[in-house]
């Protein structure tokens, strides 16, 4: 174990578009744990879109405080416990937890959750098996409601979440569509995810390739993104159509606020329009593995992972995401994952 530990802070709140100035990378000694504690090793980190909205100053969506500048970043981690005195998490212990942007972190224990690898690989528990994919999960199957033979569209859906909703969509008997950002993404969905159909919405305009992506219309549109795609999904909505809004990516570094799309046809087809924070649906999360972890060692929802190495990296990869840069679940590995082959270390 090393005697120092890296951290990545926030230094400065972003107006716009974050800078690699906004975030200092520090070392500070490897805290010890004290009784009842232990000491974790991180692994992976996550890296996600709603890290954006807790660099704000005040309150987050969760209901508590965005952190206060000077301190590390929030963020989900898989971690080795390397010290313990804690019997629920025994040295060498892998664990979930939310140690936020550093190599090390010490844990009362509360909100960590143990991983067997021999169940998935241990990097599926922050995507396909995480937050992610129980986001997916809620989202499509508790709000959007598909019945077979509906048309589900989903944006960013070469993402840790839109990946697992058009591929949940297909295991439910429905027709997928998805919306991303370039040629190679749309070839994957719908190649090796099994998605009916993608718009790249970036050399397509947007309405007519959705037009002919869904000749029956939309029924379920899962938005992850906002702006122009849910302005035009929402020219293309069936009656009684179902719009889980899950997130607004395409706005997170605005300024100013944006101009709303035009929701007449949400009034006219009685469109139900529903926001949801995954945190308030962690009742659902032992259905969601009983039935996607099955799933995922079968073959039948299958991921991809975009793993950058190194803690110095995660503020350029971080910036990255918010412009749609990740092919993936995007993760930077901290540490050593001792459940695989010698890999690079921070």
């Amino acid at each position: 174990m090393q005697n120092l530990n890296r951290q990545v802070l926030l230094r400065n709140r972003p107006r716009g578009e974050p800078r690699p100035a906004d975030f200092e990378l520090v070392e500070t000694p490897v805290p010890a744990p004290g009784q009842g504690e232990v000491l974790c090793r991180t692994i992976y980190l996550s890296l996600d879109p709603y890290m954006r909205g807790r660099m704000e100053e005040g309150r987050s969506y969760t209901g508590g405080m965005n952190p206060a500048l000077g301190t590390v970043m929030v963020g989900g981690t898989v971690s080795e416990v390397v010290a313990s005195s804690n019997p629920a998490f025994p040295e060498g212990a892998l664990v979930l937890g939310a140690n936020g942007w550093q190599a090390y972190a010490r844990s009362s224990g509360a909100g960590l959750r143990t991983l067997d690898p021999r169940v998935a690989p241990i990097s599926t528990a922050l995507g396909v098996l995480g937050m992610p994919g129980l986001t997916a999960y809620v989202g499509l199957l508790d709000l959007g409601r598909p019945r077979p033979g509906e048309t589900v569209v989903v944006s960013a859906a070469a993402g840790a979440v839109g990946s697992v909703v058009g591929q949940l969509a297909r295991l439910k008997g429905c027709r997928a569509v998805g919306v991303a950002g370039s040629e190679a993404k749309c070839a994957y969905v719908v190649e090796e995810l099994g998605f009916d159909a993608c718009v790249n919405y970036k050399t397509e305009p947007l309405e007519p390739a959705l037009r002919k992506a869904c000749p029956a219309g939309i029924d379920v549109y899962f938005d992850n993104v906002g702006g122009d795609v849910l302005a035009a999904a929402l020219r293309l909505v069936n009656l009684r159509a179902r719009i889980p809004l899950c997130g607004l990516i395409s706005q997170y570094n605005a300024t100013e606020p944006p101009a709303g799309p035009n929701l007449r046809p949400v009034l006219v087809n009685r469109v139900l329009i529903q926001g949801f924070i995954v945190a308030d649906h962690l009742d659902r999360l032992g259905d969601f593995l009983r039935e996607c972890t099955p799933w995922v060692r079968e073959g039948r929802l299958r991921y991809r992972e975009d793993v950058v190495a190194g803690l110095e990296r995660a503020p350029e990869a971080f910036i990255g995401l918010l412009h749609g840069r990740n092919f993936g679940k995007l993760l930077v590995q901290v540490g050593e994952d001792p459940t695989r082959a010698a890999t690079s270390t921070a």
